[in-house]
């Protein structure tokens, strides 16, 4: 498959930042010289809205064609869904269509393997493909679990995302025990961070005590700010949207980091062909 990286962004609940870290992240690596795509596997269409498509239920190809051809044996060329944002980075939208899929998948053969099918074929023409999952446990995003190579978890400093956490890595677990065992977990993202209240302080602090011990919390925290929905509202990165802001100093710490734990994970690989 080339040295393309799959990363799913993966949480059950809503709100918390996936798509703004998606399109952000993918912003961060082109301007790192990266060849990047961005999948929405999400029928809210809310990707395709912040990369700048303004109705994306009015899109005449989307995710959503290109898996039903899959699923009928009916193969639709996914570059057809394929468009190009002004930053740079290419994404492939999603609709209402989506929506569908998660009933219409229950009774396809081998399910899970539907989204990977179309990701596959896309990895040797990037760096990195970045999946936009669904805030939801069901088959869409089980599909995205299995295409992807690791996952990163937006996560809020709260009470209701912390306590949602386990369910999360238990189904990524059950994913990687069964289906993809090279599935791996890129890290926690705190996102939508104030540090400003004692509460968001207290619950950064106990995660990464607790579950920082089994995982990798991410050290670039994302603060709250209205500028993120701001740029999204523009079709816009943050970058381009205000690079001196404090969301996009702290998204481009991400993608550094990010690009740390690939050249880790390549220099590993190195060292156990050498043993």
């Amino acid at each position: 498959m080339g040295t393309c990286k799959v990363i799913g962004l993966v949480s059950q609940k809503g709100g918390v930042g996936k798509t703004t870290s998606a399109v952000n992240l993918g912003a961060g690596l082109v301007r790192e010289g990266k060849k990047v795509l961005i999948l929405e596997a999400d029928p809210q269409g809310s990707l395709a809205i912040s990369m700048g498509i303004k109705n994306p239920d009015a899109l005449d190809v989307s995710l959503a064609t290109v898996m039903s051809g899959i699923m009928e044996d009916k193969p639709v060329d996914a570059l057809q869904a394929i468009l190009t944002h002004q930053e740079g980075m290419d994404f492939l939208p999603a609709n209402i269509e989506l929506s569908a899929m998660e009933i219409s998948l229950i009774t396809v053969m081998s399910r899970e393997f539907v989204l990977k099918n179309c990701v596959d074929p896309l990895r040797k023409d990037y760096d990195y493909i970045l999946i936009d999952c669904m805030p939801s446990l069901g088959m869409l995003t089980v599909n995205a679990l299995v295409a992807s190579d690791s996952v990163i978890i937006p996560s809020q400093p709260s009470y209701l995302s912390a306590k949602g956490l386990d369910l999360l890595l238990k189904s990524v677990a059950r994913v990687r025990r069964s289906i993809n065992p090279g599935l791996a977990i890129d890290g926690i993202l705190f996102t939508m961070v104030d540090r400003r209240t004692n509460n968001a302080n207290e619950i950064i602090a106990s995660m990464r005590k607790s579950v920082g011990q089994q995982l990798r919390v991410f050290e670039t925290e994302i603060p709250r700010s209205v500028r993120a929905a701001e740029a999204a509202l523009a079709g816009k990165s943050i970058f381009a949207f205000d690079k001196t802001c404090k969301v996009a100093e702290a998204y481009g710490q991400l993608t550094k980091e990010v690009l740390g734990l690939e050249a880790r994970t390549r220099n590993q690989s190195r060292a156990d062909r050498v043993r």
